[in-house]
């Protein structure tokens, strides 16, 4: 059993999410962000047990905050990862941090 937060995502041309920057959750602190694949990411969400949360930076308080609960959900083009089902801003984590800029 893990928990983790996902801080960011990185797109493909099509803005496609294809990769999650995961962070690993410990008593006292939080693992430095790890890229994962959307399958590698899905795996280790169905792992039971095992369960996440969206990190958002708080630009006004300069800090990370814990956001929404993360589902590994099965779509019509396949299995991805949702945080949000009820269609606002924030469904499907495409409203983390974009980090095509870099490269992990």
């Amino acid at each position: 059993m893990a928990t983790f937060r996902i801080s960011g995502v990185w797109k493909d041309t099509n803005n496609i999410i294809t990769h999650y920057a995961f962070h690993t959750v410990s008593e006292s602190s939080n693992s430095r962000a790890i890229k994962k694949s959307k399958a590698d990411a899905i795996a280790l969400l169905e792992i039971a047990g095992n369960t996440a949360i969206t990190w958002l930076w708080n630009y006004a308080q300069s800090k990370w905050a814990n956001g929404e609960k993360v589902e590994v959900v099965n779509g019509i083009a396949g299995k991805y990862l949702r945080s949000n089902p009820d269609n606002k801003l924030t469904d499907n984590l495409g409203h983390l941090i974009d980090f095509d800029w870099i490269a992990l």
